[in-house]
């Protein structure tokens, strides 16, 4: 949900089902939240405010197999479930029925339980899986199909199929999802053309014509105006600019229809697009960083709230504590981070591109990246299909990346002026003085050391004239 669309679909229900089971004891159907300690199966209602906690399952088939197949040897009791798998945005209206159907059984029943039931066979070898499931149809895990875009129009933009292979961005695109990076594009409009970096997406309209969504930077966010009709109130433009999170839920009216929709809103960081999410797409983890969250730590980060963590522990086995937050662009719990300070914070560094117009720097190369040093890369690919290289230093005020063709620290030692040079620098440019050139009041020429001409002689020999007495005539 962007200031493009109120309603788009969201990426991670595109490609995911929710994993339903029948405890045959208790003879509830619930939605599975994950395994537990021992082999034992943790569940939740499956009821809308328990949404962000229901278990997400790759559609895909082969991943699916081994993803259950994992699953079902480590579960304790196995025979005593029944597991069904069903879309995502349709769990709990199917778990609903499913329940009113085991209260109740039907003829409508059974057909309902077949389709999403997940037929296993425990004699084969390693719990080979056997489905009979209407998601197992859905053998792409991509929204789109390479024949629906039309390259005629990304042609115009500058952009190929083989280009967006080679920067590693049409995989992203087929799923759903924006670009991770900024794409430099050419705009051609047959009488002019216009460059521009941006973020790129594939998005339907309303006669299914799948269309390239161009994203383009902004100067700033658009906070004056009304965002789907929420005002931004002092505190909310604040929240926004200094760490990009609104911070709280408000009602936002999808003008397609009228009907409001509780969201948090976010700004993208690459492009200052407002972005907007619904609540019920919000998931929260169960831990950060090896700390597990009680159920009102996790309700303040679903109400869009900033939470202050202490314990967590760092890739290097390191303590330290931080804030977080929800993120509506990225989809996920970010570190917080004071822009006002130039101390770098572990989300600060996150937030550092990994990857560079398709090229993916290696770990020497982005440990350097992050600390601010320049970096040479080649293999980067022009408009043209052809190789360059050059070299990018990241811009830690403006949190871009600067790109030079040459190596700006030897630009700045070729700045330096030469040997010969420095004294009329340093008297011409930096105020500095000479006792050989003193006197003199012309600029000094390159290489000038001393008086060159009579008349210069004759200043710098010049003796100064006595200060006038200031004292008192008795």
């Amino acid at each position: 949900m962007s200031e493009q669309s109120i309603d788009a679909p969201k990426a991670e229900d595109q490609f995911s089902d929710i994993l339903l089971v029948f405890d045959k004891k208790k003879k509830k159907i619930e939605a599975v939240k994950r395994m537990g300690k021992n082999g034992k199966l943790k569940t939740v209602p499956a009821i809308k405010k328990n949404e962000s906690q229901f278990m997400r399952i790759d559609k895909h088939g082969d991943l699916f197999s081994n993803f259950f197949s994992n699953f079902l040897q480590q579960l304790k009791n196995p025979t005593h479930f029944t597991f069904f798998r069903v879309f995502a945005h349709d769990a709990i209206n199917v778990a609903n029925k499913m329940q009113k159907e085991v209260d109740n059984p039907t003829k409508e029943g059974n057909k309902l339980f077949a389709q999403h039931k997940i037929e296993i066979d425990y004699k084969q070898q390693n719990n080979k899986i056997m489905e009979t499931t209407q998601s197992t149809t859905e053998t792409s895990e991509y929204r789109f199909k390479l024949e629906q875009i039309d390259w005629n129009a990304m042609s115009n933009l500058g952009l190929s199929k083989e280009r967006l292979e080679k920067m590693k961005l049409l995989d992203s695109l087929l799923k759903g999802y924006k670009t991770n990076e900024l794409v430099p594009i050419s705009l051609d409009l047959g009488t002019s053309i216009t460059r521009m970096d941006a973020r790129l997406s594939l998005q339907t309209k309303e006669d299914g014509q799948v269309v390239v969504a161009i994203h383009g930077i902004r100067k700033e966010p658009q906070l004056n105006f009304p965002f789907f009709g929420h005002e931004f109130t002092k505190e909310d433009k604040e929240n926004l600019l200094k760490i990009g999170n609104m911070g709280r839920v408000v009602d936002l009216t999808n003008p397609k229809n009228g009907e409001t929709i509780p969201s948090i809103i976010s700004v993208d960081r690459l492009t200052k697009e407002l972005i907007a999410l619904r609540t019920d797409r919000i998931k929260i983890p169960d831990e950060i960083k090896g700390v597990k969250l009680d159920e009102q730590q996790k309700q303040t980060l679903a109400e869009g709230k900033a939470l202050y963590i202490e314990g967590m522990i760092s890739k290097k086995g390191e303590p330290f504590n931080a804030a977080v937050q929800f993120n509506a662009d990225k989809c996920y719990v970010e570190f917080l981070f004071d822009r006002t300070n130039n101390t770098q914070s572990v989300s600060q560094q996150q937030d550092v591109p990994r990857v560079f117009r398709g090229k993916e720097l290696d770990e020497q190369q982005y440990q350097k990246f992050q600390e601010g040093q320049t970096v040479y890369v080649s293999g980067l690919i022009d408009k043209k299909g052809k190789e360059y290289q050059g070299y990018i230093t990241f811009n830690k005020d403006t949190a871009k990346t600067d790109f030079s063709f040459d190596n700006p620290n030897k630009l700045k030692e070729k700045a330096q002026p030469k040997e010969e040079s420095k004294t009329q620098v340093a008297v011409n440019s930096e105020g500095k003085t000479n006792e050989s050139t003193k006197n003199i009041k012309e600029p000094l020429k390159t290489e000038q050391n001393h008086p060159d001409s009579k008349k210069q002689q004759q200043e710098q020999e010049k003796p100064k004239a006595a200060k006038k007495s200031t004292g008192r005539k008795i």
